[in-house]
């Protein structure tokens, strides 16, 4: 599994308590940015009067320059937990109506959106997102789960569980570092999808 450092998969922030930091001006970083404006627009949307709709408008304006920048599609208004980390924006489409939890780390080129019907995923807390996966339809994924880069998943993941492959395959059973890490009872043991677990 590709991990970096800061930030990137391996994430062990709160499920809770947003990592405010990771949306924080680094530079010109332009996925910060990007979510900065983001932020922006969110306090400005909670004024009302003349003031407030000339907020609004500056900050949409910002707003329509980062996402210009970064190439990424997160429209206004969807419902963002706060730490979201996109350290490589490029490409990346999230529908208006999907759910993301706090802390949550999506990399470059990802989809959350519809399948069939008018659906979108709800993303749990901490979770980690790789490149090029999509996520489609009402799915729900659970706290702390891992998609891998290009996966494709259509089905529920539950807390903790690693999501690989087309069709992605679901992983219950594999060596997640981030386990250990809460001090939760920990299995290492080879990755085997959920219907191989269900016949053992």
């Amino acid at each position: 599994m590709m991990r970096q450092a800061h930030e990137g998969f391996g994430n062990m922030t709160s499920l809770i308590a947003p990592d405010w930091s990771r949306e924080q001006a680094a530079g010109s970083h332009p996925g910060r940015r990007l979510m900065m404006a983001f932020r922006a627009y969110e306090r400005a949307a909670q004024k009302s009067g003349p003031l407030g709709t000339l907020q609004r408008k500056v900050c949409e304006l910002r707003y329509r320059f980062w996402t210009i920048v970064s190439g990424a599609d997160i429209p206004l208004g969807t419902e963002i937990g706060g730490g979201f980390s996109i350290p490589h924006p490029n490409g990346i489409v999230i529908n208006k109506n999907a759910k993301i939890g706090v802390n949550v780390v999506m990399m470059q080129g990802v989809t959350v959106g519809t399948n069939i019907g008018q659906d979108v995923p709800e993303i749990g807390p901490g979770t980690d997102i790789g490149p090029g996966a999509r996520l489609l339809g009402g799915i729900k994924v659970g706290k702390r789960a891992m998609i891998g880069a290009n996966a494709v998943v259509t089905k529920d993941v539950p807390d903790y569980a690693l999501a690989v492959g087309v069709p992605a395959q679901i992983h219950t059973a594999w060596d997640d570092p981030r386990r250990m890490w809460e001090g939760q009872t920990h299995r290492a043991t080879r990755a085997r999808p959920t219907e191989e677990l269900k016949d053992a």
